[in-house]
């Protein structure tokens, strides 16, 4: 966990949640030009440091505790791919300080729907096998080609090496968020995405409603 200018207590920070499998550190260079308080979410650790048998609750509960002993009242949540899921859960849970909530390129499925709930039925039940049979880790290859199609060959090798397997559950607990009618929310859409297709953040932009929508 990392705050950066957290002194300044009357201002609105920022909660950048990353996507699954990711460290909080690739948000590092974002936020450096960033004049405002920012918390960059760590994800839990379970018994002997792999996250095989932790829930979505887990891992819930595990971002909502680091932002309540953030001494910034007032905050953005920003969630990047799976992290819109974990993203729309502190936003319901916590009203009175939320006020604004980013996607970018995020998953945001319908309350009580889950990661793969998203995706039409049969390539969801194709997925799922997949992820029984083969586990949460992609291959080097698959990671450099998808996550990374735009990084340099270092900045890739980085995220590869860095890539921890998650729980198989964040992808198929459902969850329930409910934002606030008022809400301000932004959907920055990824145009050259390899993980999720336009298409596909077009289905997510509808489940959102944001009053804003920008291309990146």
């Amino acid at each position: 966990m990392k705050n950066g200018n957290a002194q300044i207590k009357e201002d609105v920070g920022f909660v950048f949640i990353q996507g699954a499998g990711l460290q909080s550190w690739i948000w590092e260079r974002v936020v450096s030009e960033m004049k405002h308080p920012v918390l960059l979410i760590d994800f839990p650790e379970g018994e002997n440091g792999s996250r095989k048998g932790l829930a979505m609750r887990d891992y819930n509960d595990h971002i909502k505790q680091q932002v309540e002993v953030w001494d910034i009242e007032k905050y953005i949540v920003v969630g990047h791919s799976w992290g819109g899921l974990p993203a729309l859960v502190l936003s319901s849970d916590l009203p009175g300080r939320v006020v604004g909530f980013i996607a970018i390129g995020a998953t945001i499925p319908k309350s009580g729907g889950s990661f793969l709930s998203t995706f039409p039925p049969a390539k969801r039940l194709l997925m799922h096998a997949l992820l029984r049979i083969f586990g949460t880790r992609p291959t080097a290859s698959a990671i450099r080609k998808g996550l990374c199609n735009d990084l340099s060959y270092d900045q890739a090798s980085e995220v590869v090496d860095a890539f921890v397997p998650e729980s198989i559950h964040i992808y198929t607990d459902r969850i329930r968020a409910m934002l606030p009618a008022d809400l301000p929310k932004l959907y920055i859409k990824l145009t050259r995405d390899q993980e999720m297709q336009s298409s596909h953040q077009d289905r997510m932009i509808a489940n959102l409603n944001p009053q804003s929508i920008e291309q990146m």
